[in-house]
């Protein structure tokens, strides 16, 4: 039997990300690939560079007329944290997508080749295909876990489907005095920008800037909203939900210092879940967690298990590797001062320095 026919030449590119079609194209091959996510979208790679100042760039393979290979980028300037290419800046997810593996080795040189004409000496890759025995490239496999389970059928199964301790912890934030919006107008985004940066501010992370939460949710439209748990007219939860391919990703969420007493963390990841069976999700992805981390913990509270995530990283020669890791040990003081700065000083000097993370 004879094999199919495979056009015998593969070009690489640099696609114009302002031009309409060509990101109609890009939106319909991420959709048809299964290792696809929300962060190789359009939506976000422009949301994500619009919303921090950083400029976006996507490597496209063909053969013929048709796409074979795609990588979205975001090109981070950082005084900090140096200069880097990410798939998918200021994501989780995103890499390299290939339809034929064979392919892939012609778009690691083309990304290779662009980093270094942009002047750029690390590239991070967050899933997608990874570089086999290249040089300048480590595979890192055990830094991070994803957390993603199938929702419940109904309400009441939902519920019974979190283990006993979490459950108990859920019903309590069910009997508290509490309300629930779920949108995207300025009230919700408001709220939502409050409670995020206090949240982080507590954790010694520089917030982002509100204008990338505006900016994909504004890219997004009705595939993210914010959900909000209120108590006495103050927001004391919040979290924004992308939506992609039947999952929900709860990713930007946070909470103030009230919420742990009214369980209202609890409260709003429960109401997420079936909010999101109502709008037609099968799964629930509560994205990645530092390795045993207190928020890998939590999760797996919840009942879901984590799957170790590959990132494959790779630096210039004669450069240092990149550290912008939050959690590493050079940044541990830095991380204890942003602690006990005021909230309003945090948030004034935050974004200038979260946009350049990545």
């Amino acid at each position: 039997m004879n094999a199919p026919f495979r056009p015998s030449t593969l070009t690489v590119r640099t696609a114009s990300v302002s031009d309409p079609d060509e990101l109609r194209r890009i939106e319909a091959y991420v959709a048809a690939q299964d290792e696809g996510t929300a962060f190789h979208r359009p939506a976000w790679l422009l949301g994500a560079a619009q919303g921090t100042g950083n400029r976006a760039l996507a490597l496209v393979a063909e053969r013929g007329h048709e796409l074979a290979g795609y990588v979205p980028l975001t090109e981070v300037h950082s005084p900090l944290f140096g200069r880097v290419l990410a798939s998918s800046g200021f994501g989780v997810g995103g890499g390299m997508l290939v339809s034929d593996p064979r392919d892939a080795k012609a778009l690691f040189a083309a990304l290779e080749e662009l980093a270094l004409r942009r002047h750029c000496p690390a590239i991070e890759l967050r899933g997608g295909t990874l570089p086999v025995r290249r040089a300048g490239w480590a595979i890192k496999q055990d830094s991070h876990c994803g957390f993603v389970r199938s929702l419940a059928a109904d309400d009441e199964a939902e519920l019974l489907q979190i283990p006993r301790k979490q459950r108990a912890e859920v019903r309590k934030g069910l009997a508290n005095d509490l309300q629930v919006t779920i949108g995207s107008a300025e009230s919700d985004r408001r709220a939502h920008y409050a409670v995020y940066a206090e949240s982080v501010r507590n954790l010694g992370t520089p917030v982002f800037p509100r204008s990338l939460f505006d900016r994909v949710l504004d890219r997004f439209g009705n595939e993210a909203d914010i959900l909000t748990v209120w108590h006495q007219g103050k927001p004391v939860s919040s979290v924004l939900s992308l939506y992609h391919k039947g999952d929900v990703m709860p990713y930007w969420g946070g909470g103030t210092w009230d919420a742990r007493r009214l369980r209202a963390n609890d409260r709003m990841y429960f109401e997420l879940m079936l909010h999101a069976r109502r709008r037609g999700c099968q799964r629930f992805d509560f994205g990645r967690s530092k390795t045993h981390s207190g928020a890998y913990d939590f999760k797996r509270n919840w009942g879901f298990e984590p799957e170790p995530l590959s990132y494959a990283v790779w630096t210039a020669p004669g450069h240092e590797a990149r550290d912008a890791d939050p959690t590493s040990a050079k940044h541990a003081l830095l991380i204890a001062a942003w602690k006990r700065l005021p909230l309003r000083l945090a948030n004034l000097l935050g974004p200038h320095i979260s946009r350049g993370l990545g």
